[in-house]
């Protein structure tokens, strides 16, 4: 079966040929989606074992690809997080192929029986789990999130179009042609995972218009790409916006528990979405607990802003604004807030957090149960790193994103959040008259 999505980027020369070109690659994906959802979870499963198996074979090639995108990411003004984020090397590729190999282990959610009863006039009623057909997804310069997101698509039998970063250019180019040949050896049409093939940002707005063939759009990345989609977006967006993620130390925390687990959260990689941004203290603990945190995130080159009431604790920190609360910092800077109480703990979180990850360290179950029922967010973290917030640690293997939104998917997106249902209704001739 042949691979009609070539992996080198095509000129397009005028507007009107570019929405064209645009459309052909949807048409495509939906005729893929189409094939998909007839496959069987065995024959998806297969190939996705096939392409993480690719993946390991071309890891030179990826890695030369991804040394490309290295070199030229200073053009690009990338920040050193931003550059760590798009760097590859050995036990990367190998952690993207094992996370492949990680979804084809999950269970196939297509078909999933979810619930059956018989009506009064002896119809059958079935609810079943089914792919949602093509999803688009725009995402930014993180070259393992093309093979996660892919791999998630193809285990919830859905077809993928790629919109990657040009930052991240020839790694993505690279992973999809190692997993294209095994789709498509597997038996499986190969346009089920397209990556466009144009690098002009116009791309982005066209396939935001083809609702007729695209069922959902999921962006993840900067705010700014995120509010893009939303506001063009002609078909349901599922958005993974900012993870400015919290770590409340309640007063009856364990305090080495409680240093141990904000340096993880905010020290273990900071320029990803589910790294600690804020810190919040009882003032009860708060003298005790903060010079001997303060110390640890200083000697690993953290800069510390904080209240007046942390402050007059740490008087060398500067102070904290209401917009270094509510900002994702991706990097090494960490805001710090006392509070009087766990309620104020949580209305602080509701108040500035961004609904991502959000994590109370205590040894009062009463208020790890308040905290957990109030705090409003996707994934909320009972003494335990902000960190595990991810498909793989939370068992879906890998993740296509974070969401952030209440409807239709919260938290880590794996195969099952990209799936909806049908109902089938059986029965043996009857009517309504």
């Amino acid at each position: 079966m042949p691979v009609h999505n070539s992996v080198t980027p095509r000129p397009v020369q005028t507007q009107q040929s570019l929405v064209e070109h645009c459309r052909e690659i949807a048409c495509r994906s939906r005729a893929a989606a189409g094939d998909l959802a007839a496959a069987s979870g065995e024959q998806r499963a297969d190939c996705l074992r096939a392409a993480a198996a690719e993946i390991r074979r071309d890891i030179a090639v990826i890695l030369a690809a991804n040394a490309r995108d290295l070199e030229a990411a200073p053009g690009f003004g990338l920040t050193e997080a931003a550059t760590d984020r798009l760097k590859l090397d050995a036990d990367r590729v190998a952690a993207i192929a094992a996370g492949v190999e990680a979804v084809a282990a999950l269970p196939d959610p297509v078909g999933e029986l979810i619930e059956a009863s018989v009506r009064p006039s002896g119809l059958e009623v079935r609810k079943v789990r089914v792919p949602l057909g093509v999803v688009f997804f725009i995402y930014e310069s993180r070259p393992n999130v093309t093979a996660d997101a892919a791999a998630v698509a193809l285990a919830s039998g859905n077809a993928i179009i790629l919109r990657g970063g040009k930052e991240a250019a020839h790694s993505s180019r690279q992973i999809v042609a190692s997993m294209q040949r095994a789709i498509v050896a597997g038996g499986l049409p190969g346009d089920c995972v397209q990556l466009v093939d144009v690098a002009d940002r116009e791309a982005v707005g066209a396939f935001l218009q083809f609702a007729d063939l695209i069922d959902l759009a999921i962006p993840r990345g900067g705010e700014a790409l995120i509010r893009r989609v939303c506001g063009e977006a002609r078909m349901p967006v599922l958005k993974h916006f900012s993870g400015n993620c919290h770590v409340y130390i309640d007063r009856s925390a364990d305090l080495a528990m409680a240093e141990k687990v904000l340096i993880d959260a905010k020290c273990q990689r900071m320029g990803v979405c589910n790294a600690a941004e804020s810190l919040l203290v009882h003032a009860d603990i708060a003298g005790a607990y903060l010079p001997r945190v303060a110390a640890d995130l200083q000697a690993r080159g953290v800069e510390l802003v904080g209240d007046a009431a942390s402050r007059a604790i740490l008087p060398a920190i500067a102070a904290a604004t209401e917009q270094d609360f509510a900002t994702e910092f991706l990097g090494p800077k960490l805001s710090i807030a006392v509070v009087a109480s766990l309620d104020e703990a949580i209305a602080h979180i509701n108040r500035f957090g961004s609904r991502h990850t959000d994590a109370i360290v205590t040894a009062d179950s009463a208020a790890a149960d308040r905290f957990t029922a109030r705090v409003d967010t996707a994934v909320v973290m009972v003494n335990a790193s902000t960190r595990f917030n991810d498909g793989g640690e939370l068992g879906l293997g890998a993740e296509i994103g974070i969401s952030t939104d209440k409807l239709h998917a919260r938290g880590p997106c794996g195969p099952r959040e990209l799936t909806t249902y049908k109902y089938v209704v059986t029965g043996s001739g009857q009517t309504k008259s």
